[in-house]
């Protein structure tokens, strides 16, 4: 295969809504391309990109599949991404490390939130946008209505190089305004015949042309200025300002294809070879510490791993881009993540399964290697004395968690091990070894990207698993002041154990005033602040303990020891052993025994001293809530506003987003364990939410009367 230089390589991505039809694409762009002889079907299972067992099952993609096409004496890196937003994360790593996104739409049902969703994304990350409009032979498809839904969510940056002569199962011609040709199908599409629009169409032909010759022009002052004296300019020039148009984001350029009869794609291909940007024209990435790396072939070599997977018949296999430097095969690279050395005894081309051994690869192109020793997805790989280290790809916050525990307890630390490297395979899984609720929690994206997870496991590893409802991590506090004094006494031959605790609760709030006086019934307790302790605690909050012991009462070097007493019971709350928070504590008495008194006396005293004084001080049960928002179809506003009402929501606010609604509410965590599958339900897939941590609230007393019978219950079962 031949070595491709920097600037005759294109790194493109593959985007758009599940059922949009991507991986067919895929298909059609590498039998255009020669690639494969035979183009293969989602519903047989034989395409080039969904070869895991996982895919098949399911019928559609849940990993990206990373392919290359030699095609007009250049070289076309594609990734091909899922269309679920349950595997988003495919996407986001996919646009990190190619330079065009080529997002398509589905022709029967326009933009759907994930169009908007992944559209988000390019824009956050200035990437250049090509849009083709799909499965126009579809029943229901409607290509002006399309480009009508378009123009209003995207603005009028789209750009239309093509529109189809009909719709429907009679497509089979489109007029090309860039060419200015009509190009027309046989019934197994392929190559088409390219013609002379017709004289009905012209004045719609060419109208679209002034209009994409304008979008062209804006992008050039030279251009501009032909353009205003010849009111044309040429298709060499149209494309250069196309070219510069997509850099800057300033033109959405729009393609008409049938994937699945093999219509439209090779003149969209041609377009992706000759006009879209190459690699040197665009922005350069920095590193974490914000150096700028441009693709020199010549620079120090650097590589960044964007996906590690365990490939049938294969084992582990390492996705890489090579930032910086020409890679060859046999390169002995340092880890910077490890600092060991990683030897790439071997390097491929890769297109789905099929992997082209190569000597070299060049900055700017991608490529894989296999079973390294230690390297995992976003690691840096260096030649000596080059140090870049990169850290670009920031993914979502997860949407879904489920605790995982194996069906036989030994398997424990096997399954450890499998998260563990699954993880490494997929960022957005992430696990969580939970102390707090002695729980393992798997986290991700949505219920498909756990069942994943799950199908992985129990069929590739052969390891079953359970998956429960995650424990909510509660928090307990106090609301009023109380007191409470405790003598721990133990004698039992020998020396004994006595320690006496006498202190004052309240809750905190920061920057209160030191103590002063408490008054509880008729007595009243005057504070002496000699020293003051502020712990922030792990998991929020502080615990604020005053020494106001005065008169040697108890010695100060106890006070550590009724310090970690009262820790015990931050650690394990008294009304449902969930972590308590927010509590300022005076210890202001007690007593001690010159022989008798110890660390572990004033420990256990401290202890049940803090614990009688917290249950007194009104304790409450604090619930962690979350941010939401959702983007929905304005026919299911109401179905999805009731929804969450039903989950204790408290509705922020309501919104109209470029044809869609976003709803914003504050929604207890509790609430939100099968949110990811009602919201699919009520909407038919065509919604999506984000939630963030935003605090924690009071209970409602009712739930919190629930929580403490069950927690009362639970001990009962243990004892």
């Amino acid at each position: 295969m031949k070595v491709y230089e920097t600037k005759e390589i294109k790194n493109i991505s593959l985007l758009g809504s599940k059922g949009s039809g991507k991986t067919t694409l895929a298909e059609a762009m590498l039998y255009e391309c020669g690639v494969i002889k035979r183009r293969g079907t989602v519903e047989a299972g034989n395409t080039v990109c969904d070869y895991f067992p996982v895919e098949k099952e399911y019928g559609y993609s849940v990993f990206s599949t990373v392919l290359y096409a030699e095609f007009l004496n250049k070289k076309l890196n594609v990734i091909d991404c899922p269309g679920a937003d349950d595997f988003v994360g495919n996407a986001i790593t996919a646009l990190n490390v190619t330079d065009t996104g080529v997002i398509l739409i589905d022709g029967q049902y326009g933009v759907e939130v994930g169009t908007q969703n992944i559209f988000r994304t390019t824009e956050k990350l200035n990437k250049p946008v090509i849009f083709a409009v799909n499965q126009l032979d579809g029943d229901k498809a409607d290509f002006d209505n399309v480009i009508g839904q378009m123009k209003e969510i995207f603005g009028p940056r789209v750009v239309q190089i093509q529109f189809p002569v009909a719709c429907g199962a009679g497509f089979n011609s489109m007029v090309d305004v860039l060419l200015m040709k009509l190009y027309t199908w046989g019934p197994d599409g392929g190559v088409p015949t390219i013609s002379d629009i017709p004289a009905e169409l012209m004045d719609k032909a060419k109208e679209l042309n002034q209009i994409l010759v304008e979008a062209a022009a804006e992008n050039d002052e030279t251009l501009m200025d032909k353009f205003f004296e010849q009111g044309s300019l040429t298709e060499d020039e149209m494309r250069e300002g196309i070219r510069k148009g997509l850099v800057d984001r300033s033109i959405y350029p729009v393609f008409c294809v049938s994937a699945l009869k093999d219509m439209g794609v090779r003149r969209m291909m041609e377009f992706l070879g000759n006009v879209v940007p190459f690699i040197d024209e665009m922005p350069a990435p920095c590193t974490a510490d914000g150096v700028e790396v441009k693709p020199d072939a010549n620079g120090p070599l650097s590589l960044f791993v964007f996906k590690t997977t365990v490939e049938p018949h294969i084992g582990e296999v390492s996705y890489f881009k090579v930032m910086s430097g020409t890679l060859n095969a046999g390169a002995d690279l340092t880890n910077m993540a490890k600092g060991n050395r990683e030897r790439l005894a071997q390097i491929y081309c890769v297109c789905g399964q099929i992997k082209t051994p190569v000597d070299k690869l060049v900055a700017g192109d991608i490529g894989a290697t296999v079973k390294m020793k230690d390297v995992k997805t976003g690691n840096t790989l260096n030649d000596k004395g080059c140090e870049y280290v990169f850290d670009f790809i920031k993914y979502p916050e997860p949407k879904y968690s489920r605790a995982i525990k194996p069906q036989n307890e030994p398997d424990a630390e096997k399954l450890s091990e499998i998260l563990t490297r699954m993880h490494g395979e997929d960022p957005t899984w992430i696990v969580e070894q939970s102390k707090e609720l002695k729980q393992t929690i798997v986290k991700g994206q949505g219920e498909f990207h756990l069942r994943t997870l799950k199908w992985r496991i129990e069929n590739n590893e052969k390891l079953m698993v359970n998956f429960l409802e995650p424990k909510i991590p509660y928090r307990e506090t106090i609301t009023k002041a109380a007191r409470a004094d405790y003598r721990h006494k133990k004698q039992s031959g020998g020396a004994g154990q006595f320690g006496e605790v006498h202190l004052i609760v309240e809750p905190y709030t920061e920057d209160m005033p030191k103590p002063d006086t408490y008054r509880f019934g008729n007595q009243e307790f005057k504070m002496n602040v000699k020293d003051t302790q502020v712990i922030p605690l792990e998991w929020g909050g502080k615990l604020v303990v005053h020494n106001c012991i005065v008169g040697g009462a108890i010695d100060a070097r106890f006070i550590p020891a009724i310090v970690k007493g009262i820790m015990d019971r931050m650690e394990q709350g008294p009304l449902t052993g969930s972590y308590a928070r927010d509590v300022q504590v005076c210890i202001y008495d007690g007593k001690m025994h010159p022989v008798d008194s110890n660390e572990i006396s004033f420990r256990l005293a401290g202890r049940h001293a803090f614990s009688t004084a917290f249950k007194a001080a009104n304790p409450k049960i604090l619930e962690p809530v979350y941010d939401v928002e959702v983007l929905v179809p304005s026919d299911k506003m109401g179905d999805v506003m009731s929804d969450l009402q039903s989950r204790r929501a408290i509705i922020m606010g309501m919104d109209s987003e470029k044809g869609f609604e976003k709803l914003t509410a504050k929604v207890p965590l509790k609430e939100m364990a099968s949110y990811s599958t009602a919201l699919s339900s009520i909407t038919g897939g065509r919604s999506s939410f984000t939630m963030r941590f935003a605090s924690y609230e009071l209970v409602p007393g009712d739930v919190q009367d629930k929580l403490l019978k069950a927690y009362e219950e639970s001990n009962t079962d243990e004892e």
